[in-house]
């Protein structure tokens, strides 16, 4: 059996989208992407964020060029990948980023009322709390699905 590879994240734009475009005319997006969780540390809410280096190619990348901003909340669903490359001193650097297979803008529909309408093949802004709801109960106490 092979393993799973598999990233899902949500979380704040760092920064606008960074756009190359590569030999072949092939297109690559990359962005830091914050995701924030908060606990009780001695009775205080502590908040801790992590910074995820989010890498997107082709007609993805196009997409995250035209939509995602700065701010924007977005959720992301991708894999690991790590790579190496030599800086100027000739030192081997490795990186772990995020590739993203889709990803899906979320949010208030004013957050995007500046932007143009999101594309029918990708997922459209929706609040995140509408995502992750699950109905009231019945009568009988059952959820209804």
């Amino acid at each position: 059996m092979s393993g799973i590879n598999k990233v899902i994240l949500v979380g704040h734009l760092g920064k606008d989208p960074e756009v190359r475009h590569l030999d072949g005319g092939v297109t690559v997006a990359s962005f830091p992407l914050a995701t924030s969780e908060t606990y009780n540390k001695d009775g205080k809410r502590v908040e801790q964020t992590e910074w995820h280096n989010i890498v997107l190619w082709r007609g993805l990348a196009e997409v995250a060029s035209k939509y995602l901003q700065k701010g924007k909340l977005v959720y992301i669903e991708g894999k690991l990948r790590t790579r190496s490359f030599e800086d100027k001193e000739k030192v081997k650097k490795y990186v772990t980023e995020i590739v993203a297979e889709n990803f899906t803008m979320l949010g208030r529909k004013s957050d995007f009322e500046q932007s143009p309408t999101t594309p029918t093949h990708q997922n459209t802004e929706t609040k995140i709390e509408d995502e992750f709801t699950i109905g009231p109960s019945d009568e009988n106490g059952d959820l209804p699905f």
